[in-house]
């Protein structure tokens, strides 16, 4: 099983080059890799996220997802709505291939096929356009997708920029945190000082010795006692009357009126929120939700301004 972590900001040739540095013995430079494309519905961009997770492997596996903006067109014309689905191009060692394909295509029926990937057109004027010479690439995608014959990039696939979800092996990820906690002196277990016990000697008080007068303590014993005289009350004290008690009347203290929080939430997660309720109010199934327009819409706003919707959905519907 793997380990997914994501690296914002990222390109697969930032990933190549940092690779040594990151990873170090879990990284193979001299392993051959291939680029694969994968395409799955959107509402279950989450699960290939993590497929990692689930997958043994022996490479770290590369991934990034590419939403097609102005080269939407020229997918649409194709009969493929680019709208309907997730777009990820995996970076992966030959070797991890097979595993990492294996259930997707025995178990949910994933369809293999190529796809060429093209440079867009100068005419559509995307800023930041690099050209690139065409190339095919392998290709699977769900089966509820129809075929895709070409797809279009404003640049290589080595320079798409975007979250990476880089799946780490599990066993090779565990052992290289514990080299780096050894190399900082992290986590290392020290021997714990012997405790002496010193015996503790009570000092043993002396009693002094006082000498006892026997005429002086026989004459102390014949003086008899002082009586103390208590006086009696007279009748004239009897007729005072008693202190009176004073009524002691608790004022009541007025509480302290409640300062009315303030709803700090953001305006994009209070729609976010609301239209999820209207649709569980609606009785839509979850898997449902997540092609519902309006929600889209949000979606990308949210994603716009770096607030991730998932986390608030799964609390909402589960």
């Amino acid at each position: 099983m793997g380990v997914t972590a994501m690296i914002p900001n990222m390109t697969f040739q930032q990933l190549k080059d940092e690779a040594n540095s990151r990873w170090n013995e879990i990284w193979d430079a001299n392993s051959a890799r291939l680029e694969i494309m994968l395409l799955c519905p959107r509402k279950e961009r989450k699960l290939l996220e993590l497929h990692g997770d689930m997958i043994d492997h022996g490479q770290p596996v590369m991934g990034i997802f590419h939403r097609p903006r102005a080269e939407a067109e020229l997918i649409s014309e194709q009969g493929f709505d680019p709208r309907a689905a997730s777009f990820q191009f995996v970076n992966i060692s030959n070797s991890d291939m097979g595993p990492w394909m294996q259930q997707l295509v025995t178990q949910e029926g994933w369809l293999r096929s190529t796809v060429e990937v093209s440079p867009v057109p100068f005419s559509m004027d995307i800023p930041n356009q690099r050209p690139f010479e065409k190339h095919s690439i392998l290709c699977f995608r769900h089966p509820s997708l129809p075929p895709l014959d070409k797809y279009f990039l404003p640049y290589p696939i080595h320079a798409l920029v975007g979250k990476a979800f880089v799946s780490l092996p599990r066993r090779q990820a565990a052992e290289l945190a514990r080299q780096q906690a050894e190399i900082l002196g992290v986590g290392l277990a020290k021997p714990e000082p012997e405790i002496v016990e010193v015996p503790v000697v009570e000092p043993v008080a002396e009693i002094e010795q006082v000498p006892i007068n026997v005429e002086d303590a026989f004459i102390s014993e014949m003086i008899p006692e002082e009586v103390e005289q208590v006086a009696l009350p007279n009748a004239e004290d009897a007729n005072v009357s008693p202190p009176q008690e004073v009524e002691v009347v608790e004022e009541s203290v007025p509480l302290p009126s409640g300062v009315p929080e303030i709803d700090d939430t953001p305006a994009i997660e209070r729609e976010f929120r609301a239209l999820i309720q209207e649709l569980i109010d609606a009785g839509v199934d979850p898997s449902d939700m997540m092609t519902d327009p309006r929600l889209e819409e949000i979606t990308e706003r949210a994603l716009a301004q770096n607030f991730e919707t998932w986390p608030v959905f799964m609390q909402m519907v589960s």
